[in-house]
């Protein structure tokens, strides 16, 4: 992808798929420094995907994407960051609120439950963010999964495993199967704490 867009600069499908590849890697290796590179290059490449397609979700949804993943390793980061996430799901909500399964709704959520109250986290407006992104998400296991975090948050148990046991029911789609993977063992983690009252 990187080569690609070095060749032509005004590729739009090979910057956001760049944005989308980086932010897989950086979430995916355990070394810091090539997941803070991988971070970096994805909101570069998000940002290229911006400028050359602003009416098109992908590059504003992979680029709030990696501002989300680098806020995530870095407090200061993060401060700075949870407006520019929300701006750019916010755009992606506008062209497509549907885009990938709902996943706008379930960013937005994450931030409104990870991010700290002095920079308007709030769970209660998590759980609400990410039911809006449903309709769109059946087969969205990260979003169930998040959405059972959230309902964990506020109390909300029973709905919590509502979610989990929709993901370990599910059949999973072929092309997302590392994900799957991923998300149904976070939600059998999840599932025990719940059960344990960690």
């Amino acid at each position: 992808m990187r080569q690609a867009l070095t060749k032509d600069p005004g590729n739009y499908e090979a910057a956001w798929k760049l944005s989308k590849f980086d932010y897989y890697l950086a979430t995916h290796t355990d070394d810091s420094k090539e997941r803070d590179d991988a971070f970096k290059a994805g909101i570069e490449a998000g940002k290229t995907a911006v400028q050359l397609q602003n009416g098109k979700p992908d590059g504003h949804f992979w680029l709030g994407a990696n501002y989300g993943g680098a806020a995530e390793q870095s407090a200061i980061q993060g401060l700075a960051t949870v407006n520019d996430i929300r701006n750019e799901m916010e755009t992606v909500l506008r062209l497509d609120q549907g885009y990938q399964n709902g996943s706008a709704y379930m960013v937005l959520g994450l931030v409104d439950l990870n991010a700290p109250g002095i920079v308007g986290g709030d769970p209660k407006k998590a759980v609400e963010e990410m039911e809006k992104g449903l309709p769109f998400g059946e087969a969205n296991a990260f979003l169930h999964l998040h959405l059972a975090e959230a309902y964990k948050k506020v109390g909300r148990n029973d709905d919590a495993r509502k979610e989990i046991k929709k993901i370990l029911s599910m059949t999973p789609d072929p092309n997302y199967l590392p994900e799957y993977k991923e998300s149904s063992a976070a939600a059998q983690k999840l599932l025990d704490r719940i059960d344990h009252g960690a």
